[in-house]
């Protein structure tokens, strides 16, 4: 039988079968023993095939190749990383321009991850309710669309108090396994509750991405969308943002410099001091948003200083 992994609780997971029940089930001992440098071998979002044992109980016996996962440190093991998630469509990420605001540094961060990992990112302006007659959210929502507008990146308009393009927002996550970025305070739990109204579901920390902290659990679950599709819900994913990469390899998660790069002078052009550079070119005449590439600068001098661990983007 095949199925969806819809939770995951460290020894049990439950799998939503094609036959529309869902079947607790245990995992084979082989996958604890494949080499792979995370400390969970399938995570919610997986799909698998699995045989029902003579006591009705569920073994799953193998898992169908990822398109991508969502990672962060495990929390004992420095050199290993929890699975968060698998097989994400889209990551819908929350700015408010006030109360509070969102930092640009904040929001390129995590599309620098979901790039990473191969995740759509939709860019979501909420709490739209609050900023009709206020002129100074206005000149940041019109800032911010411009500076996201040269990435093709969606970018929606939302409130969840007033239902304001929720018919939108729906559309954008029928039939997909979506899961919410945000700072805390952006409105992420009125969202999710005004997508479900009906739902009793306490929906964890999805937007907390650089609180500090102890995880208190690192357990993961897809919801059902009335709609369609899935809402992921994790603690976990306030790291999001954690995973590894060469710094070579940061100007490639940036899609309008990539539309730019290959009439750089050199081929393995960093968008620095190299000389010919096509993406400073279009960074000077104001058609790249320079408010991006200084964080593009910043992003890529972490990344310069991180440890040399290096992590595979996927297994």
């Amino acid at each position: 039988m095949k199925g969806l992994v819809t939770k995951s609780t460290g020894s049990f997971y439950d799998i939503l079968a094609e036959d529309g029940k869902t079947y607790k089930a245990r995992i084979r001992g082989k996958f604890r023993i494949q080499g792979i440098i995370t400390t969970n071998p399938i995570a919610v979002g997986d799909r698998v095939e699995f045989h029902l044992k003579d006591d009705g109980t569920a073994v799953i016996d193998s898992i169908e190749p990822r398109k991508n996962h969502l990672l962060r440190k495990a929390t004992k093991l420095s050199s290993k990383y929890h699975i968060l998630a698998a097989n994400v469509d889209q990551v819908l990420v929350l700015y408010t321009p006030q109360y509070p605001e969102t930092l640009l540094s904040f929001i390129d961060r995590i599309l620098v991850a979901a790039e990473a990992f191969d995740i759509s990112p939709v860019l979501l302006i909420n709490k739209m309710d609050l900023f009709e007659h206020n002129d100074e959210a206005g000149k940041k929502i019109e800032k911010f669309k411009r500076i996201y507008k040269p990435t093709n990146y969606p970018i929606l308009e939302v409130s969840a108090a007033t239902g304001y393009q929720l018919d939108r927002l729906r559309n954008l996550m029928k039939n997909k396994i979506s899961v919410f970025a945000g700072n805390s305070g952006t409105g992420k739990s009125s969202l999710v509750k005004a997508l479900i109204p009906d739902s009793n579901i306490r929906i964890g920390d999805l937007s907390q991405i650089h609180r500090q902290g102890k995880h208190t659990t690192t357990f993961a679950e897809l919801h059902p969308l009335p709609f369609g599709g899935y809402i992921i819900d994790t603690p976990g994913i306030r790291a999001f943002g954690s995973i590894d990469f060469e710094p070579r390899e940061l100007k490639n998660y940036f899609p309008e410099f990539r539309r730019f790069s290959p009439f750089c002078k050199f081929h393995n052009c960093m968008h620095v001091n190299e000389p010919g550079c096509e993406v400073k070119k279009r960074i000077n005449s104001g058609e790249i948003p320079s408010e991006r590439y200084k964080n593009y600068l910043d992003i890529l001098e972490e990344l310069k200083n991180q440890s040399p661990y290096r992590t595979k983007k996927f297994e």
